[in-house]
């Protein structure tokens, strides 16, 4: 089992990035996936995860509006794009995959637990200038 995540760079704010988290070893559509981030000096947070059985979407607030993900089965990959950035959104990013109380974590709607994550991709970071 291995996640990849890639896709980070510099970018200057407003601008796009967008992330991938390519899986081996399993299917990634049989999983919740989260994407995390974790800016420096601070505690790594769930940014979006998005359920597997019912296609339920979790923001958070601060990214609500500008991030999308995004699932290509045939590439086994899930897509973070990112929008409008802020300098505020400069962090390490982390795909991880989840299974049933991640999944149910997602569609009731509730911030991620990363005790609810099995695996973890290595991480990408991104850097927005302002």
């Amino acid at each position: 089992v291995q996640l990849q995540a890639s896709g980070g760079g510099l970018v200057q704010a407003g601008g796009s990035l967008r992330l991938s988290c390519a899986a081996s070893g399993f299917t990634l559509d049989d999983y919740a996936i989260g994407w995390f981030r974790q800016a420096p000096g601070k505690e790594r947070e769930g940014v979006l995860c998005a359920s597997s059985s019912d296609g339920s979407t979790y923001y958070a607030d601060s990214v609500k509006g500008r991030f999308t993900i995004s699932r290509d089965n045939a590439k086994n990959t899930v897509y973070l794009q990112m929008n409008s950035l802020k300098p505020e959104d400069t962090a390490v990013y982390y795909c991880a995959i989840g299974s049933v109380s991640a999944d149910y974590t997602v569609r009731i709607g509730a911030p991620p637990e990363q005790w609810e994550y099995d695996h973890w991709g290595q991480g990408t970071l991104v850097t927005v200038s302002s």
